[in-house]
């Protein structure tokens, strides 16, 4: 859990958050390597990449650092 001034909020979105992530990369053919209860890692070209589904945050070599699963997967269908 993170420290955020919602926490009730954010207990409540967060699986739901991690479940549609997990849609969302298995449509594009991404599999996950670790999901935790606040982030899933997968390889993209041979560079681990971390997303945090309830802020949107994605990090990693490859890509560039950004928020909002539509432009992590924007740039992974190219």
């Amino acid at each position: 859990m993170s420290n955020r001034l919602n926490k009730e909020r954010e207990e409540k979105l967060q699986p739901v958050r991690i479940e549609f992530a997990l849609v969302k990369l298995a449509e594009i053919g991404i599999t996950p390597i670790f999901v935790s209860d606040s982030s899933i890692q997968f390889i993209y070209n041979g560079a681990k990449i971390i997303l945090y589904p309830y802020s949107g945050w994605f990090t990693g070599k490859g890509i560039t650092d950004g928020r909002g699963i539509d432009k992590l997967l924007k740039q992974l269908k190219h």
